[in-house]
């Protein structure tokens, strides 16, 4: 199993979400699962990458080149691609993956999961997105995909898309019970 881990880089940030990223890091290695991941040193993405090293577990960066030129790479990771865009780092974190994990994270965390799952409702990226709600950070985002469906911007089908999780021990067995999106998903993509 290859996944990708969106996640954030803050390290000023409640300790529940370090330890939900080190359970879950442990679970992904006993699982001999490779982790895709956006490179970073600190915060969660250096947690995620310190605990999978550290039991060892495969894990791959990718970054923009101009993120690695300020030394934001996380050091021990030694299997790296390097972007010349963010854009171009967003599609290379999910090209052949068997699932999207989004732990807690700000704006760039937040822009990463919202565009997979614009690709999976236009039927470009078919496989599990499970959002891991530790400390329901994620509740906020859960009632306005609520609320996209109730106002008729998304079709009851595409709450579908993703799964919310609120352990992390709960993260695999989602990915495992949830099957591929519709590749034909671009008929139904827009509410009639």
């Amino acid at each position: 199993m290859k996944v990708c881990v969106y996640c954030a880089s803050s390290t000023k940030i409640n300790t529940a979400f370090f330890k939900a990223t080190e359970v879950l890091a442990k679970a992904l290695v006993k699982e001999q699962a490779q982790v895709v991941y956006g490179g970073g040193g600190v915060g969660l993405m250096g947690q995620l990458a310190d605990t999978v090293l550290a039991e060892g577990g495969k894990i791959k960066g990718i970054m923009p080149q101009f993120m690695n030129e300020v030394e934001w790479g996380h050091k021990g990771v030694s299997d790296f691609v390097y972007t010349e865009t963010m854009h171009e780092r967003k599609a290379k974190l999910i090209d052949g993956v068997d699932a999207v994990i989004a732990l807690a994270g700000g704006t760039g965390t937040l822009e990463e999961l919202l565009e997979a799952i614009t690709l999976k409702k236009l039927g470009l990226f078919a496989k599990p997105i499970i959002i891991l709600n530790t400390n329901a950070y994620y509740d906020p985002l859960k009632k306005m995909l609520e609320r996209c469906v109730e106002e008729r911007f998304m079709g009851v089908q595409h709450s579908e898309m993703w799964s919310f999780v609120e352990h992390p021990e709960e993260v695999i067995p989602m990915i495992k019970k949830t099957d591929d999106w519709s590749s034909d998903a671009i008929k139904f993509a827009a509410v009639q």
